[in-house]
């Protein structure tokens, strides 16, 4: 498909004027006065972006929750202060993510898009990967460490996914070389890129750019999916 055959066309500064917004006047009064400017400038491209990004997220796996909706594949503005430290009654983000619906889907991988005031970041892994998904990993690293290596060789390419997430104080004893300690050390992890705004994020290029990034890291979640 060409730039010219998607429903997204850019998000726009305004958007993250609103965002930006919404982080100096977080109350329920100013956000009221603004509901249409969200809708609008905030939700409506982001839905769009989440409907042209459906086909290439089902080719990496058909059991992606694909609805372009809020509480489905897209975040809430609006957060659940009951058990939170942080009592901002809005978020100054907004994200996306294409995931197996199912209770636990924290414990599973995910791919997402978030956006803010500040830029946009976008990649694959794991809200909070228990111990035991973890553990499977590295027993599939101990059994198979080529295949991981194979299969995990995006990481390191310049301007590529950097790979983020906790690692133990006390590192694991095995006998990988550094660049498997990367992975196997960590207590849950996930794959990001990130930008300031840019001229693709206010066009529809960032479709095809998340297509295809995506793509690149699919044989990646495929492997992680299959963990046992």
């Amino acid at each position: 498909m060409n730039p010219g055959d998607y429903a997204f066309t850019g998000f726009t500064a305004a958007a993250l004027d609103f965002l930006r917004a919404v982080r100096e006047h977080n109350s329920k009064e100013w956000y009221d006065a603004h509901r249409g400017d969200y809708q609008n400038l905030v939700l409506a491209p982001m839905q769009a972006l989440v409907a042209d990004l459906v086909p290439a997220m089902l080719a990496v796996d058909p059991a992606f929750e694909i609805r372009p909706a809020v509480g489905k594949t897209i975040s809430r503005l609006h957060r659940d202060t009951r058990f939170s430290r942080d009592k901002s009654l809005y978020r100054d983000a907004i994200w996306c993510s294409f995931k197996r619906p199912r209770p636990d889907w924290s414990a599973f991988p995910a791919f997402y898009f978030e956006l803010s005031a500040s830029g946009y970041r976008y990649g694959m892994g794991y809200y909070a990967a228990p111990r035991a998904t973890m553990d499977a990993l590295r027993r599939r690293i101990d059994a198979a460490p080529r295949q991981f290596a194979k299969v995990s060789n995006f990481l390191g390419h310049p301007d590529g996914f950097i790979l983020c997430g906790d690692l133990y104080k006390r590192p694991l004893s095995n006998p990988h070389p550094p660049a498997l300690q990367t992975w196997y050390q960590r207590k849950s992890f996930y794959l990001m890129r990130e930008s300031p705004p840019d001229k693709r994020l206010f066009s529809a290029a960032l479709v095809a750019c998340l297509q295809a990034d995506f793509a690149s890291i699919g044989p990646f979640y495929r492997y992680l999916q299959a963990l046992k």
